[in-house]
């Protein structure tokens, strides 16, 4: 068996925040539903085999969020090295600003970036710490299952252009780029009295049915750690992953008008119709899944890659010149997306250069499963990549862990441009994608063969 232990904390903020999620400043007043960090914290058969996994309901973890974790966990936790800790995002669209300079700060009694981050730095060591400090015998076993929930949101055109949420009823529409999946990774935990104390749920889509509210809130994960408890317990966590996504989202591009009658014939919210599904399959699969006797194989491998930059070309230079201009004179010079089409415009010219993007990335082997994090919006066929040819007999692929990270698009959604494959929010390209698909799967290869 191996030692785990489990704890949450509720980071939804007293004060008014900055909302994360738009190219444009939203204040939030108020919650709709309570942000949460859960912690889970492994350790194998040899003590230095540790790993303490925190899942925010935020819309990324910034550099500095993890920075400020280790260091309070390093007072706290010395026997924990620092790097056997890291976080991930559920990438929800209504959650508090963590990095300076995204918006522009409105003043008054609004926290700023800093406080955020010190804030939900704070409660997630907390949660850490608890959770190390907690950890008991538990059995543990993965299992798997299906539950319609992302969807992929680029439509293409004839022209070859492609456009996130790009409208379907257009005459030029000729297909949705890529590919969907609605698979569910899931990982249990029972105590020594074979009680089921937790879940990690490895669902590819960001979770963000609502975008542009002015309010807090974890989006459907509220509603899944809702519908889990009632069926399975209240005393349950849930750990929140996001798998491969950066071209999925709840979004229909087809469908919407027919998915929404059939939710008012039912008398559900979209939310609370994802909550269902995935409930329904985590029960499927919970109802023919055993806890692991005996030994558990255990190991955490890290590493830090430098990926190749984006490479720019005239085409999209030209494009990021235009779009700044129309930005600014449309007012909306204050957000991060002017920043990031800046920066096209001076690496192409080359007025800043574009070094080597270094990315932290963990794999957790599991048994004969494996978990293998990255820090980007990753296209869904690089995670469909490194799933296919791990040697593991179950890979969890979690995105947005580890670290701030851009999307990263495919060639075909580079050729297609359009958000999500534009420079200005792509750092690193297709060679630095095959780079970390590699990297990845060499780590898991080498776990396995040790």
């Amino acid at each position: 068996m191996l030692r785990i232990g489990w704890a949450v904390r509720d980071i939804t903020p007293s004060r008014p925040v900055m909302v994360s999620g738009q190219m444009h400043r939203r204040i939030a007043r108020g919650a709709m539903d309570p942000l949460l960090v859960t912690a889970l914290a492994m350790e194998g058969g040899d003590p230095a085999d540790c790993a303490i996994l925190i899942s925010c309901d935020l819309v990324g973890v910034s550099d500095g969020l993890q920075r400020a974790v280790r260091e309070r966990l390093a007072r706290r936790l010395p026997a924990v090295p620092g790097e056997k800790v890291f976080l991930n995002a559920t990438h929800t669209h209504t959650s508090m600003v963590l990095e300076e300079g995204s918006y522009e700060h409105p003043g008054g009694d609004v926290m700023t970036p800093a406080e955020c981050t010190a804030w939900v730095a704070d409660q997630a060591a907390d949660a850490a710490a608890e959770a190390w400090e907690s950890r008991a015998a538990h059995a543990i076993a993965t299992a798997f299952g299906h539950a319609v929930v992302g969807h992929n949101r680029r439509a293409v055109y004839a022209d070859g252009s492609a456009q996130m949420y790009g409208r379907t009823d257009r005459e030029d529409f000729v297909w949705i780029e890529g590919y969907e999946d609605h698979s569910l990774d899931l990982l249990f935990t029972w105590d020594a009295g074979g009680h089921l104390t937790g879940v990690a749920l490895d669902i590819p889509c960001p979770s963000q049915v609502d975008e542009s509210l002015e309010v807090l809130s974890a989006d459907f994960w509220h509603e899944i750690r809702v519908e889990l408890r009632a069926r399975l317990g209240e005393g349950l966590h849930v750990l929140p992953l996001c798998g491969a996504a950066g071209d999925i989202s709840p979004h229909f591009l087809l469908y919407g008008r027919q998915e929404e009658e059939m939710r008012r014939r039912r008398g559900l919210a979209e939310r609370q119709e994802i909550a269902a599904r995935v409930a329904a399959a985590v029960e499927r699969a919970l109802a023919c899944t055993r806890p692991a006797t005996g030994d558990t194989t255990f190991a955490h491998a890290v590493r830090r890659v430098e990926l190749s930059p984006r490479a720019i070309t005239r085409k999209e230079r030209d494009w990021a010149e235009a779009e700044y201009q129309r930005t600014r004179q449309e007012g909306r010079d204050d957000s991060w997306w002017l920043q990031g089409l800046r920066a096209v415009v001076e690496c192409f010219d080359g007025l800043r250069a574009a070094s080597p993007v270094p990315v932290e990335i963990h794999v957790l082997r599991i048994g004969d499963a494996v978990l293998a994090t990255n820090p980007f919006e990753l296209f869904l066929d690089y995670g469909l990549r490194i799933k296919a040819q791990s040697p593991a007999a179950q890979t969890i692929v979690v995105q947005l862990a580890a670290g701030g990270g851009a999307y990263l698009p495919t060639e075909r959604a580079v050729q297609g441009g359009g958000y999500g494959a534009a420079p200005a929010v792509a750092n690193v390209g297709p060679q630095g994608g095959q780079e970390l698909v590699e990297a990845t799967l060499e780590m898991i290869r080498r776990l396995f063969q040790s």
